[in-house]
């Protein structure tokens, strides 16, 4: 149990680390949401029901706020090579 809650702190620690796609912060944050609901879960009630449930519910969390937390910084450039901010699609 303890081995798996520093898991899921590194796993944490390093998705802040970089800048990733709107689809990849989904997965990230639906795996993250769905491996910390499952341990809250199984802590929680004790069964296997309790952390298929809490993995669910924190998959589904953890997906929603992954992709509504990516930044929006979309860039283009110009014919010379300069870069300029854009509106996101």
């Amino acid at each position: 149990m303890k081995a798996a809650l520093i898991a899921c702190a590194v796993a944490l620690a390093l998705g802040g680390c970089s800048e990733y796609s709107r689809s990849d912060r989904t997965v990230g944050g639906a795996a993250i949401g769905a491996g910390t609901g499952a341990l809250i879960g199984a802590a929680a009630t004790g069964t296997g029901t309790g952390a298929l449930v809490g993995g669910l519910i924190g998959a589904g969390t953890g997906a929603i706020i992954g992709a509504e937390t990516t930044p929006r910084a979309c860039w283009a450039k110009d014919r010379y090579g300069n870069q300029y901010r854009v509106q996101c699609p």
